[in-house]
């Protein structure tokens, strides 16, 4: 089977946008474009009248409001359903209410034009803002706008929708989208608009494919064109060759079986018997599988690995194109959160730098290449930030050893963010930024550590190997290199309990958080999120769900106790087939 890169190779008719809303179909379009709407000025009646006139168009626009309100509490929930209750709440602004009947009477003018008017004082206002999410808030308020225009000038907005189509729109409100719903819609694509808009967050909330930002789609599609819309990475086919086509039909009928497999483990959260809630991330990298990961219910991706762009190119890449790869993910995960982990060169890692160590493992490696290299360091360290607009992207930084390189990495963070301040860059000012905690000596400072930085996130990899001094890549001494080795146990163990008073979180990411083996002892221990591969979500969710924290915690308790790795795997392997393996099928 061809690669999507592959098939998109030259091809030209492919549109290019941001994906809001996971997903795949293949269908036929339905071009929507709205009755312009514009207030003139014109003769006025008096003023009494006119103003008489404008209180029945604002009723209107609220019962309107008000069914589209409930329709969204029924499909979507009631607290995503507020975004309705928002625009509602705009309606009944007494202040603005009063404005525009004082300027009807004052003036003499028509309700449409003072309407127009004044709700564009908050437009424009909105439209200034460097934030993309109040740019986004500003065609919320449009909507208002022209709402109670088109109730003033007694128009009505028809479409002639039919069943099972993807609407294809220059933008569209959050009201089209919960009511298109209702014609059972496979699909949006809009030329403008973003990730935090709210027809894109309605979308999302409906489990339909979107596609937000693809510009020219409208242009470039023609009623009852046949299309393919891929939600996961963003792009809209139009008029698909047969090869395009039959690749996205493969795609569609292993998603189809997944999600028959999955939808009720998917949906459900990764909970204790007795509610103890623990975060499922995924890891990927550069080519990892998004819709792999949205499909197995990832919560949000908790290693995203950068140094994989340099393997995959062989070069250090420019900070514009950074901030193209990691705001692509960032939109791919929207609204969940993305850890992106800084460049981890060196030891067994891509090495582009012709310097040669005798032992690479305990040389320049990790956080102390990156500071070797502050020009590399600071240009990623932009592009994380720069990406970071949607608020859903946190910061981290490998192989810390030492205190001061986690307070070097913070001053170069308020350097960065010194700069963007000044070019006029807008960024998340509350960017979350953690460390990897994968030598003992960070272990062992794990309080200190954590009163420097917001997050935790244990590389057990890394971690196990400098506690047992054993190269795991050596088959000489592979067999020391033991994930229940009472060492390792307890340095997890102190890990999560001393960072606990600073309220810092912490998570833990590696091969031996996707074995579920070690699933019982994380939960025991309080481990608060677990970040593993894409595939293994349903596993590790499946186990969590058959366990009881309490049980998890006699026998961490149990485990801490014991002095040989192969005790620990023998009260592991029990409790394992007496609590789970009867109950989830898996094999201890």
């Amino acid at each position: 089977m061809r690669t999507l890169g592959e098939i998109l190779g030259d091809a030209d008719n492919v549109v290019r946008g941001i994906p809001a809303a996971p997903g795949l179909y293949i269908g036929v379009a339905h071009r929507y474009a709205k009755e312009a709407v514009g207030a003139r000025d014109g003769d006025a009646d008096e003023p009494d009248v006119e103003i008489e006139r404008f209180r029945e168009a604002l009723a209107k626009s609220k019962k309107e409001l008000g069914k589209v309100f409930n329709l969204a509490k029924e499909k979507m929930g009631e607290t995503r359903a507020a975004i309705f209750e928002a625009q509602l709440m705009v309606l009944d602004d007494a202040a603005l209410v009063e404005t525009i009947e004082r300027r009807i009477r004052e003036e003499g003018r028509r309700p449409e034009v003072v309407v127009e008017s004044e709700i564009n004082k908050y437009i424009e206002m909105m439209n200034l803002s460097t934030e993309a999410y109040m740019k986004e808030r500003a065609l919320d308020i449009e909507d208002i706008r022209n709402r109670i225009v088109r109730n003033l000038q007694k128009k009505r907005w028809e479409s002639k929708i039919t069943e099972n189509v993807v609407v294809v729109a220059e933008h569209l409100t959050p009201a089209d989208t919960i009511l298109f719903s209702r014609r059972n819609v496979k699909g949006y694509v809009t030329d403008f608009g973003g990730l935090t808009s709210h027809a894109a967050i309605v979308a999302r909330s409906l489990d339909i494919p979107a596609v937000v930002g693809a510009h020219g789609a409208a242009e470039r599609t023609r009623e009852g064109a046949e299309v393919i819309v891929d939600g996961f990475h963003g792009y809209l086919f139009v008029d698909p060759t047969d090869e395009q086509r039959a690749f996205f039909e493969d795609k569609v009928e292993k998603l189809e079986r997944l999600k028959i497999e999955l939808k009720e483990l998917r949906d459900s959260p990764a909970e204790t018997t007795d509610g103890k809630r623990v975060e499922l991330l995924a890891n990927v990298d550069v080519s990892g599988e998004t819709a792999l990961l949205v499909a197995n219910g990832a919560e949000g991706v908790g290693l995203y690995r950068t140094e994989q762009i340099i393997e995959e190119t062989g070069v250090f890449p420019e900070e514009d194109r950074q901030v193209e790869i990691y705001a692509e993910l960032a939109a791919r995960v929207y609204p969940n959160p993305i850890t992106i982990r800084a460049f981890d060169l060196g030891g067994d890692k891509v090495r582009l730098f012709h310097h040669k160590e005798a032992n690479p493992f305990l040389g320049l490696r990790g956080v102390r290449f990156l500071l070797d290299n502050r020009k590399l360091f600071k240009t990623q360290t932009r592009a994380v930030l720069r990406a970071s607009v949607n608020r859903n992207v946190k910061y981290m930084i490998p192989m810390v050893s030492t205190i001061e390189e986690i307070r070097e990495t913070k001053r170069l963070l308020a350097e960065c963010r010194r700069e963007l301040d000044e070019e006029g860059t807008p960024y998340d000012r509350d960017l979350p930024f953690g460390i990897m905690v994968e030598v003992p000596s960070a272990a062992l400072m794990a309080s200190d550590f954590a009163k420097e930085v917001d997050f935790l996130s244990v590389g057990t990899n890394d971690l196990i190997q400098y506690l047992m001094a054993v190269d795991r890549g050596n088959d000489a001494v592979y067999d020391l290199y033991m994930e229940f080795h009472p060492a390792v146990l307890r340095t997890l163990e102190h890990i999560v309990r001393t960072a606990r008073p600073t309220n810092t979180s912490v998570s833990v990411c590696g091969e031996m958080a996707a074995d579920p083996m070690a699933t019982p002892f994380f939960v025991g221990i309080g481990m608060e999120s677990l970040s593993v591969s894409p595939a293994a979500i349903p596993v590790i969710k499946n186990v969590i769900r058959h366990l009881s924290h309490e049980e998890c915690r006699a026998l961490t308790d149990e485990c801490l106790a014991l002095g040989a790795e192969y005790e620990v795997k023998e009260v592991v392997r029990k409790f394992y087939e007496e609590k789970i393996a009867k109950h989830t099928g898996e094999n201890a």
